[in-house]
Protein backbone atom coordinates (compact mmCIF):
# COMPACT_ATOMS: atom_id res chain seq x y z
CA UNK A 1 0.00 0.00 0.00
CA UNK A 2 1.25 3.46 -0.87
CA UNK A 3 1.66 5.52 2.29
CA UNK A 4 -0.57 8.21 0.83
CA UNK A 5 -3.42 5.80 0.07
CA UNK A 6 -6.42 6.27 2.32
CA UNK A 7 -9.84 4.64 2.27
CA UNK A 8 -12.59 7.20 1.63
CA UNK A 9 -15.33 6.81 4.27
CA UNK A 10 -18.94 7.91 4.48
CA UNK A 11 -21.14 7.59 7.59
CA UNK A 12 -24.81 6.63 7.27
CA UNK A 13 -26.42 8.28 10.27
CA UNK A 14 -25.88 10.82 13.05
CA UNK A 15 -26.02 8.34 15.94
CA UNK A 16 -24.32 8.88 19.32
CA UNK A 17 -21.65 6.30 18.51
CA UNK A 18 -20.18 8.88 16.08
CA UNK A 19 -18.64 10.48 19.14
CA UNK A 20 -16.18 7.57 19.04
CA UNK A 21 -16.18 6.47 15.41
CA UNK A 22 -15.90 9.82 13.65
CA UNK A 23 -12.64 10.85 15.40
CA UNK A 24 -11.36 7.30 14.85
CA UNK A 25 -11.81 7.62 11.08
CA UNK A 26 -10.18 11.07 11.14
CA UNK A 27 -7.20 9.89 13.21
CA UNK A 28 -6.63 6.56 11.44
CA UNK A 29 -3.50 6.61 9.29
CA UNK A 30 -5.17 4.92 6.31
CA UNK A 31 -8.64 6.49 6.35
CA UNK A 32 -10.30 9.71 5.27
CA UNK A 33 -13.72 10.99 6.30
CA UNK A 34 -15.38 12.41 3.19
CA UNK A 35 -19.14 12.31 3.88
CA UNK A 36 -21.91 11.92 6.44
CA UNK A 37 -25.65 11.55 5.95
CA UNK A 38 -28.72 11.82 8.15
CA UNK A 39 -32.47 11.81 7.57
CA UNK A 40 -32.90 14.40 10.33
CA UNK A 41 -32.52 17.93 8.95
CA UNK A 42 -29.27 19.48 10.15
CA UNK A 43 -28.19 16.43 12.17
CA UNK A 44 -25.33 15.41 9.88
CA UNK A 45 -23.80 18.90 9.89
CA UNK A 46 -24.28 19.17 13.64
CA UNK A 47 -22.59 15.81 14.25
CA UNK A 48 -19.62 16.76 12.09
CA UNK A 49 -19.25 20.10 13.88
CA UNK A 50 -19.44 18.42 17.27
CA UNK A 51 -17.12 15.43 16.79
CA UNK A 52 -14.78 16.46 13.95
CA UNK A 53 -14.86 20.27 13.74
CA UNK A 54 -11.42 20.45 12.16
CA UNK A 55 -12.47 18.43 9.10
CA UNK A 56 -12.99 20.36 5.89
CA UNK A 57 -14.52 19.32 2.58
CA UNK A 58 -16.79 16.68 4.13
CA UNK A 59 -19.97 16.27 2.08
CA UNK A 60 -23.28 16.51 3.91
CA UNK A 61 -26.23 14.49 2.62
CA UNK A 62 -29.91 14.69 3.55
CA UNK A 63 -30.41 10.93 3.23
CA UNK A 64 -28.31 7.77 3.45
CA UNK A 65 -29.44 6.81 -0.06
CA UNK A 66 -27.99 10.02 -1.49
CA UNK A 67 -24.63 9.28 0.13
CA UNK A 68 -24.56 5.79 -1.34
CA UNK A 69 -24.96 7.21 -4.84
CA UNK A 70 -21.68 9.12 -4.50
CA UNK A 71 -19.15 7.02 -6.42
CA UNK A 72 -16.18 8.70 -4.75
CA UNK A 73 -17.05 7.06 -1.42
CA UNK A 74 -15.43 3.63 -1.06
CA UNK A 75 -16.63 2.43 2.35
CA UNK A 76 -19.45 3.24 4.73
CA UNK A 77 -20.00 2.89 8.43
CA UNK A 78 -23.60 2.10 9.42
CA UNK A 79 -24.73 3.17 12.94
CA UNK A 80 -28.47 3.21 12.24
CA UNK A 81 -31.11 1.55 14.44
CA UNK A 82 -30.53 -2.19 14.87
CA UNK A 83 -33.64 -3.15 12.90
CA UNK A 84 -32.35 -1.15 9.91
CA UNK A 85 -28.89 -2.67 9.71
CA UNK A 86 -29.57 -5.51 7.29
CA UNK A 87 -31.54 -3.32 4.90
CA UNK A 88 -28.91 -0.61 4.67
CA UNK A 89 -25.96 -3.00 4.54
CA UNK A 90 -27.57 -4.62 1.51
CA UNK A 91 -28.26 -1.24 -0.08
CA UNK A 92 -24.66 -0.19 0.46
CA UNK A 93 -23.38 -3.42 -1.06
CA UNK A 94 -25.58 -2.90 -4.13
CA UNK A 95 -23.87 0.46 -4.61
CA UNK A 96 -20.47 -1.25 -4.45
CA UNK A 97 -19.53 0.03 -1.00
CA UNK A 98 -17.45 -1.83 1.55
CA UNK A 99 -19.34 -1.88 4.85
CA UNK A 100 -18.46 -1.71 8.54
CA UNK A 101 -21.78 -2.24 10.30
CA UNK A 102 -22.21 -1.44 13.96
CA UNK A 103 -23.19 -4.53 15.92
CA UNK A 104 -25.44 -6.41 15.46
CA UNK A 105 -25.01 -6.90 11.72
CA UNK A 106 -28.61 -8.13 11.57
CA UNK A 107 -31.40 -9.50 13.75
CA UNK A 108 -31.61 -12.87 11.97
CA UNK A 109 -29.11 -15.40 10.68
CA UNK A 110 -30.98 -15.44 7.37
CA UNK A 111 -30.28 -11.73 6.89
CA UNK A 112 -26.57 -12.23 7.60
CA UNK A 113 -26.50 -15.05 5.07
CA UNK A 114 -28.13 -12.75 2.49
CA UNK A 115 -25.51 -10.09 3.23
CA UNK A 116 -22.73 -12.65 2.81
CA UNK A 117 -24.07 -13.73 -0.58
CA UNK A 118 -24.42 -10.12 -1.73
CA UNK A 119 -20.92 -9.19 -0.53
CA UNK A 120 -19.39 -12.04 -2.54
CA UNK A 121 -21.44 -11.13 -5.60
CA UNK A 122 -20.35 -7.49 -5.53
CA UNK A 123 -16.81 -8.27 -4.35
CA UNK A 124 -16.91 -6.03 -1.28
CA UNK A 125 -15.78 -6.50 2.33
CA UNK A 126 -18.36 -6.43 5.12
CA UNK A 127 -17.60 -6.71 8.83
CA UNK A 128 -19.60 -6.53 12.05
CA UNK A 129 -18.37 -3.73 14.31
CA UNK A 130 -17.30 -5.29 17.60
CA UNK A 131 -14.65 -2.65 18.28
CA UNK A 132 -13.38 -4.17 21.56
CA UNK A 133 -11.86 -7.13 19.69
CA UNK A 134 -9.21 -4.83 18.24
CA UNK A 135 -7.78 -3.74 21.57
CA UNK A 136 -4.34 -5.38 22.13
CA UNK A 137 -5.36 -6.65 25.57
CA UNK A 138 -7.47 -9.40 24.00
CA UNK A 139 -4.56 -10.56 21.87
CA UNK A 140 -2.56 -10.78 25.10
CA UNK A 141 -5.33 -12.86 26.66
CA UNK A 142 -5.11 -15.25 23.71
CA UNK A 143 -1.33 -15.45 24.14
CA UNK A 144 -1.75 -16.49 27.76
CA UNK A 145 -4.35 -19.12 26.85
CA UNK A 146 -2.27 -20.47 23.94
CA UNK A 147 0.80 -20.72 26.19
CA UNK A 148 -1.00 -23.41 28.18
CA UNK A 149 -0.11 -21.84 31.50
CA UNK A 150 -3.74 -21.79 32.72
CA UNK A 151 -4.45 -25.16 31.09
CA UNK A 152 -7.51 -26.02 29.03
CA UNK A 153 -10.28 -23.43 29.20
CA UNK A 154 -13.19 -24.92 31.14
CA UNK A 155 -15.45 -21.96 31.96
CA UNK A 156 -15.94 -18.30 31.14
CA UNK A 157 -17.94 -15.56 32.83
CA UNK A 158 -18.71 -12.31 31.04
CA UNK A 159 -20.45 -9.32 32.63
CA UNK A 160 -21.61 -6.20 30.80
CA UNK A 161 -23.88 -3.61 32.42
CA UNK A 162 -24.61 0.03 33.17
CA UNK A 163 -27.47 2.00 34.64
CA UNK A 164 -29.84 3.27 31.97
CA UNK A 165 -29.77 7.06 31.73
CA UNK A 166 -32.66 9.22 30.44
CA UNK A 167 -30.70 10.15 27.31
CA UNK A 168 -30.54 6.49 26.34
CA UNK A 169 -34.17 5.54 26.90
CA UNK A 170 -34.58 5.13 23.14
CA UNK A 171 -32.66 1.87 23.49
CA UNK A 172 -35.59 0.26 25.33
CA UNK A 173 -38.63 2.00 23.82
CA UNK A 174 -39.51 -0.87 21.50
CA UNK A 175 -39.69 -4.66 21.55
CA UNK A 176 -36.84 -7.15 21.25
CA UNK A 177 -38.29 -8.24 17.90
CA UNK A 178 -37.64 -4.70 16.62
CA UNK A 179 -34.06 -4.67 17.83
CA UNK A 180 -34.56 -2.83 21.13
CA UNK A 181 -33.54 -3.90 24.61
CA UNK A 182 -30.45 -4.99 26.46
CA UNK A 183 -29.78 -8.12 24.40
CA UNK A 184 -29.24 -6.31 21.11
CA UNK A 185 -27.45 -3.39 22.80
CA UNK A 186 -24.95 -4.91 25.24
CA UNK A 187 -25.97 -8.57 25.39
CA UNK A 188 -24.40 -9.19 22.00
CA UNK A 189 -21.09 -8.01 23.52
CA UNK A 190 -21.47 -10.28 26.55
CA UNK A 191 -22.17 -13.31 24.36
CA UNK A 192 -19.39 -12.42 21.91
CA UNK A 193 -16.86 -12.06 24.72
CA UNK A 194 -18.07 -15.27 26.40
CA UNK A 195 -17.45 -17.15 23.15
CA UNK A 196 -13.99 -15.65 22.63
CA UNK A 197 -11.88 -18.08 24.72
CA UNK A 198 -13.68 -21.10 23.18
CA UNK A 199 -12.41 -20.38 19.68
CA UNK A 200 -11.87 -24.10 18.97
CA UNK A 201 -15.32 -25.13 20.23
CA UNK A 202 -18.87 -24.59 19.00
CA UNK A 203 -21.84 -23.77 21.26
CA UNK A 204 -24.27 -26.69 21.45
CA UNK A 205 -27.05 -25.40 23.75
CA UNK A 206 -28.13 -22.39 25.79
CA UNK A 207 -30.33 -21.57 28.77
CA UNK A 208 -31.32 -18.00 29.67
CA UNK A 209 -33.72 -15.90 31.74
CA UNK A 210 -34.56 -12.21 31.47
CA UNK A 211 -36.55 -9.29 32.84
CA UNK A 212 -38.80 -7.35 30.46
CA UNK A 213 -40.59 -4.01 30.58
CA UNK A 214 -43.87 -2.79 29.12
CA UNK A 215 -42.40 -1.94 25.70
CA UNK A 216 -41.40 -5.57 25.19
CA UNK A 217 -37.71 -4.83 25.62
CA UNK A 218 -35.49 -6.78 28.00
CA UNK A 219 -33.50 -4.78 30.55
CA UNK A 220 -31.47 -7.62 32.06
CA UNK A 221 -30.57 -11.18 31.16
CA UNK A 222 -28.58 -14.07 32.55
CA UNK A 223 -27.62 -17.28 30.79
CA UNK A 224 -25.29 -20.21 30.24
CA UNK A 225 -23.86 -21.42 26.93
CA UNK A 226 -22.91 -25.10 26.74
CA UNK A 227 -19.81 -25.82 24.64
CA UNK A 228 -19.97 -29.58 25.36
CA UNK A 229 -17.53 -31.73 27.33
CA UNK A 230 -18.21 -29.78 30.53
CA UNK A 231 -17.25 -26.41 29.06
CA UNK A 232 -19.60 -23.55 29.89
CA UNK A 233 -19.81 -19.79 29.41
CA UNK A 234 -21.93 -17.75 31.79
CA UNK A 235 -23.07 -14.28 30.73
CA UNK A 236 -25.04 -11.55 32.47
CA UNK A 237 -25.88 -8.06 31.35
CA UNK A 238 -28.40 -5.33 31.97
CA UNK A 239 -29.45 -1.74 32.42
CA UNK A 240 -30.20 -2.01 36.16
CA UNK A 241 -26.66 -2.71 37.39
CA UNK A 242 -23.56 -0.66 38.10
CA UNK A 243 -21.20 -0.31 35.16
CA UNK A 244 -19.22 -3.50 34.46
CA UNK A 245 -17.37 -4.71 31.37
CA UNK A 246 -15.24 -7.72 32.22
CA UNK A 247 -14.67 -11.38 31.58
CA UNK A 248 -13.03 -14.12 33.62
CA UNK A 249 -11.61 -17.38 32.26
CA UNK A 250 -10.99 -20.49 34.37
CA UNK A 251 -8.78 -23.23 33.00
CA UNK A 252 -7.65 -26.60 34.32
CA UNK A 253 -4.44 -25.08 35.77
CA UNK A 254 -5.41 -21.49 36.58
CA UNK A 255 -7.39 -18.52 35.41
CA UNK A 256 -7.31 -14.95 34.17
CA UNK A 257 -9.46 -11.84 34.17
CA UNK A 258 -9.84 -8.93 31.78
CA UNK A 259 -10.88 -6.09 34.07
CA UNK A 260 -12.12 -3.56 31.49
CA UNK A 261 -13.21 -5.00 28.16
CA UNK A 262 -14.32 -1.58 26.91
CA UNK A 263 -11.09 0.16 27.92
CA UNK A 264 -11.29 3.69 26.51
CA UNK A 265 -8.40 5.51 24.90
CA UNK A 266 -7.20 7.09 28.17
CA UNK A 267 -7.86 4.04 30.39
CA UNK A 268 -4.99 1.71 31.27
CA UNK A 269 -5.96 -1.92 30.48
CA UNK A 270 -5.38 -4.46 33.25
CA UNK A 271 -5.21 -8.25 32.96
CA UNK A 272 -4.62 -10.46 36.00
CA UNK A 273 -3.86 -14.17 35.93
CA UNK A 274 -2.96 -16.93 38.32
CA UNK A 275 -2.00 -20.60 38.40
CA UNK A 276 -2.57 -23.41 40.85
CA UNK A 277 1.18 -23.62 41.35
CA UNK A 278 1.03 -20.28 43.16
CA UNK A 279 1.82 -17.74 40.46
CA UNK A 280 -0.14 -14.50 40.62
CA UNK A 281 0.39 -11.74 38.07
CA UNK A 282 -1.19 -8.42 37.15
CA UNK A 283 -0.29 -6.90 33.81
CA UNK A 284 -0.91 -3.34 32.69
CA UNK A 285 -0.89 -2.80 28.96
CA UNK A 286 -0.36 0.37 26.92
CA UNK A 287 -3.44 2.49 26.33
CA UNK A 288 -5.06 2.07 22.92
CA UNK A 289 -8.05 3.31 20.97
CA UNK A 290 -9.93 0.21 19.87
CA UNK A 291 -12.20 2.27 17.60
CA UNK A 292 -9.20 3.62 15.68
CA UNK A 293 -7.62 0.17 15.52
CA UNK A 294 -10.88 -1.25 14.16
CA UNK A 295 -11.01 1.42 11.44
CA UNK A 296 -7.36 0.91 10.52
CA UNK A 297 -7.85 -2.86 10.36
CA UNK A 298 -10.92 -2.61 8.13
CA UNK A 299 -9.28 -0.02 5.88
CA UNK A 300 -6.18 -2.20 5.55
CA UNK A 301 -8.37 -5.16 4.58
CA UNK A 302 -10.03 -3.13 1.81
CA UNK A 303 -6.90 -1.41 0.53
CA UNK A 304 -4.78 -4.57 0.55
CA UNK A 305 -7.37 -7.28 -0.12
CA UNK A 306 -7.04 -8.92 3.30
CA UNK A 307 -9.54 -11.03 5.23
CA UNK A 308 -11.23 -9.22 8.16
CA UNK A 309 -10.60 -10.48 11.68
CA UNK A 310 -14.36 -10.77 12.29
CA UNK A 311 -15.86 -13.14 9.74
CA UNK A 312 -19.37 -13.82 8.51
CA UNK A 313 -19.19 -17.14 10.33
CA UNK A 314 -18.51 -15.32 13.58
CA UNK A 315 -21.44 -12.97 12.96
CA UNK A 316 -23.78 -15.87 12.17
CA UNK A 317 -22.70 -17.82 15.24
CA UNK A 318 -23.21 -14.84 17.54
CA UNK A 319 -26.64 -14.16 16.07
CA UNK A 320 -27.58 -17.83 16.32
CA UNK A 321 -26.68 -17.87 20.03
CA UNK A 322 -28.62 -14.63 20.65
CA UNK A 323 -31.74 -15.97 18.92
CA UNK A 324 -31.49 -19.20 20.91
CA UNK A 325 -31.11 -17.23 24.15
CA UNK A 326 -34.26 -15.26 23.33
CA UNK A 327 -36.09 -18.51 22.58
CA UNK A 328 -34.90 -19.97 25.86
CA UNK A 329 -36.20 -16.96 27.79
CA UNK A 330 -39.56 -17.20 26.06
CA UNK A 331 -40.00 -20.96 26.42
CA UNK A 332 -38.27 -21.29 29.80
CA UNK A 333 -36.34 -24.27 28.40
CA UNK A 334 -32.88 -25.10 27.19
CA UNK A 335 -32.44 -24.57 23.45
CA UNK A 336 -30.21 -26.81 21.35
CA UNK A 337 -27.91 -25.10 18.84
CA UNK A 338 -26.81 -28.16 16.84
Amino acid sequence: MNNTTKLRWGILGAARINQQLMPAIVEANNSELVAIASRRPGAAAETLAQYAPQQKNVSIFDSPEALLKDDTIQAVYIPLANKEHAEWVLRAIEHGKHVLCEKPMALTVADIEAIEVAAKKHNVIVMEGFMYRFHPQHARVKEIIDSGIIGEVRSVRSCFSYMMQPARQYRIDNSIENGSGAMWDIGCYAIHAARLPFYNDKPVAISAMAKHIESGADISCNGIIDFADGKYAHFDFGFEHARRAEYEIIGSKGGLKCHNVWAKQAEVPVISWWTESGELHEETLPVANHFRLEIEHFSDCVLNSKTPKLSFEDAKTNCRVIIAALESVKSKTQIALL
